[in-house]
């Protein structure tokens, strides 16, 4: 069996390239053999792109910088709506640690308004606010037993020594 050794032809990769750059540094006659990227346009002329550039066409496979999230999710929001509406009794745990407990009533970017069952209703500045949880997720206090059994002392057992 007969195989031949394939090789390309420079020349022909200068022209597909559509220029006969060099190599940076190399001097002349040497052909950078990576290839220029190039964009389609919507009316098919094809145009040589920079991948230096900052904002580089997508698609070129050129190193890209991540998109930054966006600042506001509305998570917090979706969060308040949904318990408004549901009217679930909150406790709200201060920066003193004191603990409201109540209903939110409404909320803007600064504050919550608490409805508080035989208690005034109050506006918590959210600076002030720890954390927030839902009342049902309280933890329940356990109390430790004072009969808690203490383990017996072993008596003095005679083992017999061995000599």
């Amino acid at each position: 069996m007969n195989r031949k050794l394939i090789r390309p032809n420079l020349n022909e990769i200068k022209e597909k390239m559509g220029r006969g750059s060099t190599a940076l540094g190399q001097g002349p006659g040497v052909v950078a053999l990576t290839p220029t990227p190039t964009m389609i346009q919507p009316d098919g002329a094809v145009t040589a792109v920079d991948p230096n550039a900052p904002f580089a066409p997508q698609g070129l496979g050129s190193p890209r910088r991540k998109i930054a999230p966006p600042e506001q999710t509305n998570a917090e929001s979706f969060y308040y709506l949904k318990q408004m509406q549901s009217k679930t009794p909150m406790v709200i745990v201060l920066q003193d640690d004191e603990k409201l407990r109540g209903v939110i009533e409404w909320y803007d970017k600064h504050c919550l308004k608490i409805n508080r069952p035989k208690e005034p209703n109050v506006l918590v500045p959210k600076h002030n606010i720890k954390y927030i949880y839902k009342q049902d997720e309280e933890p329940r206090i356990r109390r430790k037993s004072s009969t808690k059994k203490e383990d017996p002392v072993s008596p003095d057992l005679d083992l017999p020594l061995y000599d």
